[in-house]
C-alpha cells in the first residue's frame, strides 16, 4: 500500500508518533510518503520504502500570513498523482485534515478517489479546535474524514463532547518500539549526571503552561529534602526560564540540569529512577510511556489519557492536578525503599509492553482497510 503521512515534523508527541508509525509501516512493506514543511526530527533515514516531500510555501507580500493549507493541499494533489498514492493519513485535524479534504475534492474532479484517515492527538481538539474561530472548520474536517481515530478514550470523549461528530471514532493508543529501548549503557555514563548515592528524577516536555513545570520543580524540592537527588529537565519552551529562576529561588539550581531538546533521551531515561508528569491535561501521555518502557515509574496527575497509561499503584501513582504534596509523598514512597523501587521499575516496563508497536501497527492496517471500504 502507498500511504501519504501528513504531520508536524517537530519534537511534539503527534509528530513522533506519526513518524514512528510510518517507519514501522515501511518495515512491513508499505511505501510511505511523508509530506510536511521539513523532514521530521525522528526520520533519520530515507530509503526504498520511505520518502519525504517538502511543502514549500512561497512568500507573497499580498498575504499577511502565508497560506500553508493551500500549499499543503496542492502538494498532496501533486504527490498522489505522481506516486499513485492509495491513502492519506493525516495527523491533527487543523490544518492537516482540512488540507486533506481540499486535496480529496480536487482529486475527485479528476476522477481520482482517495480515502483519508484522520488521527486526533490532543491540542488540535482540546485547545485549538475548541476555539470559536476554528470550531466549525475542525467539526467539518473530522466529519469529512473517512475514518477518525484518537489516541485515547479520554480524547475521544472530549471530541464527542466539544463537537457535533456524526461518525464513529476508533481509539488506537500511542505506542512504543520496545526494541529501541534495550540499551546497555555503562554506569560511568550515569556518573556524568549524578553521584552513585543520588536518585535521578526526570521530566521531559515542551515546557508549556499545561505541563505545570513549576509543580515539577516543587515536587523535586520536596524529594531532595529527604534523599540525595538530581533533577533532569529535558525540553524547550516558554516555561523553561521561569523554572530556572524558581530553582535559583529555592536554592536547588546546583541539583537541576536543564538539557534543552535532546537526542539522548533514551540514555537519560536509562539512568532515571522516577519520572514526573504533573500536567494540567494530557491526551495520552507519551512521555510517561517512554519512561515506563525504560523501567522508570511515573508520578503523574490523573487527567486526560494518563490513567490509561500509568496504572495507579502499579507503574507509579496518580494524583489530582496541582496536588504537589501528595505527588511528593508518593515519589518518596517509591524512592526511599530499594525493594519498592525495583518492584515499580519492573511493573512500569511490563505495563509499557502492552503498547508495543508490533501490537498497534496491525490495528492501523485494519483501519486503512476500513477506510477503503467506506470511501
Amino acid at each position: 500500500m502507498k500511504i501519504a503521512i501528513v504531520c508536524y515534523p517537530t519534537f511534539g508527541g503527534s509528530g513522533v508518533v506519526a513518524t514512528e508509525l510510518g517507519i514501522a509501516l515501511a518495515n512491513r512493506g508499505h511505501e510511505i510518503h511523508f509530506i510536511t514543511y521539513k523532514q521530521p526530527v525522528r526520520l533519520a533515514l530515507l530509503g526504498e520504502n520511505i520518502h519525504f516531500h517538502e511543502v514549500f510555501v512561497p512568500e507573497y507580500p499580498l498575504f499577511h500570513y502565508q497560506p500553508y493549507e493551500l500549499a499543503l493541499s496542492s502538494k498532496l494533489v501533486d504527490m498522489v498523482k505522481l506516486h499513485k498514492i492509495d491513502l492519506l493519513h493525516v495527523h491533527y485535524a487543523i490544518p492537516h485534515a482540512y488540507a486533506g479534504y481540499m486535496a480529496k475534492k480536487m482529486l475527485a474532479e479528476e476522477g481520482i478517489s482517495i480515502p483519508m484517515v484522520t488521527t486526533l492527538h490532543g491540542t488540535d481538539i482540546t485547545l485549538v479546535g475548541s476555539h470559536p474561530f476554528y470550531k466549525p472548520a475542525v467539526t467539518f474536517s473530522i466529519n469529512q474524514s473517512d475514518v477518525v481515530t484518537s489516541v485515547s478514550e479520554s480524547l475521544k470523549q472530549d471530541t464527542l463532547r466539544l463537537f457535533n461528530i456524526k461518525g464513529d471514532i476508533d481509539v488506537i493508543p500511542n505506542f512504543i518500539d520496545a526494541s529501541k529501548y534495550n540499551h546497555d549503557f555503562t554506569d560511568c555514563q550515569r556518573t556524568m549526571m549524578a553521584t552513585q548515592n543520588e536518585k535521578i528524577i526526570t521530566h521531559i516536555s515542551n515546557f508549556r503552561k499545561v505541563k505545570r513545570i513549576d509543580d515539577v520543580v516543587k515536587i523535586f524540592y520536596e524529594i531532595q529534602k529527604e534523599i540525595p537527588a538530581k533533577l533532569m529537565m529535558v525540553g524547550e519552551g516558554p516555561e523553561k526560564e521561569p523554572a530556572e529562576l524558581l530553582c535559583e529561588k529555592l536554592g536547588i539550581a546546583n541539583k537541576v540540569i536543564f538539557f534543552g531538546n535532546s537526542n539522548e533521551i533514551d540514555k537519560i531515561l536509562c539512568f532515571s529512577d522516577l519520572f514526573l508528569l504533573p500536567s494540567e491535561t494530557e491526551s495520552f501521555g507519551l512521555a510517561a510511556l517512554e519512561a515506563m518502557i525504560s523501567s522508570v515509574p511515573v508520578i503523574s496527575s490523573n487527567t486526560g489519557g494518563i490513567p490509561e497509561v500509568n496504572v495507579h499503584g502499579v507503574s507509579g501513582y496518580l494524583s489530582e492536578v496541582g496536588d504537589v504534596e501528595e505527588m511528593s509523598q508518593n515519589a518518596l514512597k517509591i524512592l526511599k525503599d530499594e525493594k519498592e523501587l525495583k518492584k515499580f521499575k519492573a511493573a512500569a516496563k511490563k505495563e509499557a509492553l502492552k503498547f508495543d508497536i508490533n501490537k498497534i501497527v496491525p490495528v492501523y492496517e485494519f483501519i486503512y482497510q476500513k477506510a477503503f471500504e467506506i470511501a
